[in-house]
């Protein structure tokens, strides 16, 4: 998948922004389908098969936060939240349901495009580093990780990882015993240098979600360690 061929699915119930995105992405070259609410929304995904979505929380039928949770059952792909809510724990909220990113209305296309570029590019390089011959396979106690395969197995059950925790979680292995910042994180991740404060607070939530899944106690945890004053720390082993 590139650029030029990715299928971006629109879901949002103002038609002002369905037009303006539309036409910008298309003239970037993205393929753009639309739903104005819910329903519609998990009816196109099924039917058009995606590689990005643009999500709206507010939606009539079925918010976007549902919409988000019973996309993430079915599949991995890439989605971005737009927000007009005003509380960061609101904004918040939507990444625990497994969206990769947010973006707060009103929003600069400009900015959610490179949000866009950077999601798939990301996408794209994960897809060509798979076909390396670097180490895929690691071995933490009774945590197995395979990042070629994207299998995860603590206590022999399989783990079930969203692409950014997988993406985090590969980050970690490279760098084990490295302290990684925050700002470090997202631009090897997301692709961008935090602006605001709330951006590295996208990390954050990340983490927790991917310590809850690896580990053995993560209100204590022992792979993934938080580095005072810097950010995080995989423990080597």
């Amino acid at each position: 998948m590139s650029d030029c061929t990715a299928k971006i699915l629109i879901i949002d119930d103002e038609v002002n922004i369905c037009h303006v995105l539309g036409t910008r992405l298309t003239l970037l070259g993205y393929k753009t389908v639309f739903a104005s609410d819910g329903k519609e929304a998990l009816t196109k995904f099924s039917e058009e098969k995606p590689d990005l979505i643009i999500l709206d929380i507010m939606l009539p039928r079925i918010d976007g936060y549902e919409v988000c949770r019973k996309i993430r059952c079915l599949s991995q792909v890439p989605i971005i939240m737009l927000t007009a809510l005003g509380s960061i724990s609101e904004r918040i909220t939507g990444l625990e349901m497994g969206a990769d990113d947010y973006v707060i209305k009103p929003f600069s296309p400009k900015e959610l495009e490179a949000r866009i570029k950077a999601i798939l590019r990301r996408v794209g390089l994960q897809q060509q580093a798979l076909k390396n011959t670097k180490q895929t396979f690691y071995k933490f106690g009774e945590l197995a990780i395979d990042i070629k395969k994207r299998h995860v197995v603590k206590n022999q059950v399989k783990i079930k990882l969203t692409t950014i925790e997988c993406s985090l979680l590969e980050l970690f292995v490279d760098n084990a015993g490295k302290r990684l910042s925050r700002t470090m994180i997202l631009d090897n991740v997301w692709g961008y240098t935090p602006e605001r404060y709330v951006d590295s607070r996208i990390v954050d939530v990340h983490i927790s979600r991917l310590r809850s899944k690896l580990e053995e106690d993560p209100s204590n945890p022992d792979l993934i360690q938080t580095a005072r004053g810097v950010g995080y720390m995989f423990q080597k082993y």
